[in-house]
């Protein structure tokens, strides 16, 4: 018998979400132990998943399918797999809950609660990237929606109730039409079913208005977790107002849901549609592009201008699969693995002076790159990620989006470059201001990283610099699938 690999990647954290909550809340640290176990072994486990993939092959990998709510109207299996465009982001949600929830040991108050629902949410994040099941897909994609409700409701900023229900309203409005299109598909189908692999066969036997109607029912779906404009306006103030580590989960993963819908569900399934909205969505990605990067040349806090750069990154990933090419598609997926990596890394580094000078205000610092060397080096990498600097892993990914998406659209390819140019300046704009010149006496006593703070950013530096040296390592994964994707569309 196979060991049931996906499974145990997804539902390991739920089980140490139980045992956390069996634990009494004065015994921080086998609170601490249990949780960072139950997110250490799926990343152990995606590790295994790296060196097993079969890279020659776009068909799913891993498959466990078994009977789950059978009747005679109504037939769903638990049923799961991988593929080269799952698996990347399958190991970037186990790397990343990891460092996140390390980076998290610093959250004070009632931390039992908050590493419950922090694995409650890497269960529904791990089985979107997993699910072949469409009940079973929008059953995780719901699980995510409370815990991040009272993550970010309960130990987040100033205005952290307007910030989770802001976000809860915009996501579950989108979750209602994408339940509405799964209905849609699964009565449309002969038998019916919701098999995502089988749902993506039918798709000649569909009318033309039928696709368009569904591509937009579940375009407002994944649309908003994107988040694509115009309905980007709840991440900036989630982000501001949610901890730390939420703000890395969600700029690293729950954005990538999204634009993993479109790929997996949006494209395939139903290609008259996607080929109807093409104009949009290239309109779409290159306003997110260049006003997501507009709008964060204008802050003045941190944490919000990395928040208006996810707009901008999140642009490119659309921009490349409106391109639909092999190239633009696996740069679609390379963006979004990067944009975790990176982004994660510049939320973690905001978090960090953030605790100490109790401020985010680019204007308040100045000269701090004497007095915290290791702290500016790394912030410093991340930005240079970030904007797209050959070497890194964010040029890689940008430069293969652009690529593959010029020859169908050259004159948005080409107004997009604005987008780079802008972000180059607003984050080399914030380095000047917050790393050089004289120190301001203010931040004297101001300390450097400590042991914790390395542990979840020195691997994450690592992946920044290696995938950009040697982006095969990921590409690789993903190439076999983004060819047969390419494919499907005549």
């Amino acid at each position: 018998m196979e060991l049931p690999l996906l499974s145990l990647i997804t539902f390991i954290p739920l089980a140490g979400a139980l045992a956390v909550l069996c634990l009494p809340k004065d015994l921080r640290r086998a609170i601490e132990g249990v949780s960072l176990a139950a997110a250490a072994v799926p990343f152990a486990l995606s590790a295994w998943l790296y060196f097993a993939f079969d890279r020659s092959t776009a068909a799913m990998q891993f498959v466990e399918r078994h009977g789950w709510i059978s009747s005679s109207a109504v037939r769903i299996d638990y049923y799961l797999g991988v593929d080269g465009l799952s698996a990347p982001l399958v190991m970037l949600t186990a790397l990343m809950s990891l460092v996140a929830l390390i980076a998290s040991l610093g959250i004070k108050e009632r931390f039992k609660e908050y590493a419950f629902w922090f694995l409650i949410l890497e269960v529904g994040m791990l089985g979107v990237f997993e699910s072949l099941d469409f009940f079973l897909f929008y059953v995780f994609w719901e699980i995510t929606l409370v815990p991040m409700y009272f993550l970010i409701g309960i130990w987040g900023g100033p205005q952290k109730e307007y910030a989770a229900i802001k976000f809860f309203l915009y996501t579950l409005t989108g979750s209602v039409f994408m339940l509405l299109g799964i209905l849609a598909m699964y009565f449309k189908a002969t038998p019916h079913t919701f098999d995502m692999l089988e749902l993506m066969k039918i798709h000649g036997a569909l009318s033309f208005k039928f696709q368009a109607l569904v591509f937009l029912a579940f375009y407002f779906g994944f649309a908003v977790k994107v988040p694509a404009f115009p309905f980007h306006t709840w991440l900036p103030l989630a982000h501001v107002e949610a901890p730390t580590a939420i703000s890395v989960i969600l700029a690293a993963v729950l954005l990538k849901m999204g634009v993993y819908g479109i790929m997996r569900v949006s494209y395939p399934m139903l290609p008259l549609g996607f080929e109807w909205f093409l104009p949009y969505l290239v309109v779409i990605a290159v306003i997110n592009i260049v006003y997501g990067a507009l709008c964060a040349m204008a802050q003045n806090d941190m944490k919000k201008m990395v928040a208006y750069s996810s707009i901008n990154h999140m642009g490119y990933c659309l921009l490349a699969i409106a391109g639909v090419t092999a190239t633009g598609f696996s740069g679609a997926a390379f963006q979004m693995v990067n944009h975790g990596i990176i982004t994660g890394a510049l939320f973690l580094l905001v978090g960090v002076i953030y605790d100490r000078a109790h401020t985010r205000d680019i204007g308040a610092f100045g000269g701090l790159a004497t007095k915290v060397p290791v702290y500016a080096g790394l912030m410093s990498l991340a930005c240079f990620a970030s904007l797209g600097l050959p070497g890194m892993a964010g040029f890689v990914s940008e430069f293969l989006c652009f690529l593959g998406a010029f020859p169908r659209w050259k004159i948005y390819t080409a107004i997009s470059v604005l987008g780079i140019l802008t972000t180059a300046a607003f984050f080399l704009r914030m380095l000047e201001k917050v790393f050089l010149g004289p120190l301001n006496n203010r931040w004297a006593d101001l300390t450097d990283m400590n042991a914790r703070e390395l542990v979840s950013l020195v691997p994450l530096a690592v992946l920044m610099v290696v995938l950009g040296i040697w982006p095969r390592l990921a590409l690789d994964m993903m190439n076999a699938t983004m060819v047969n994707l390419a494919g499907l569309f005549k």
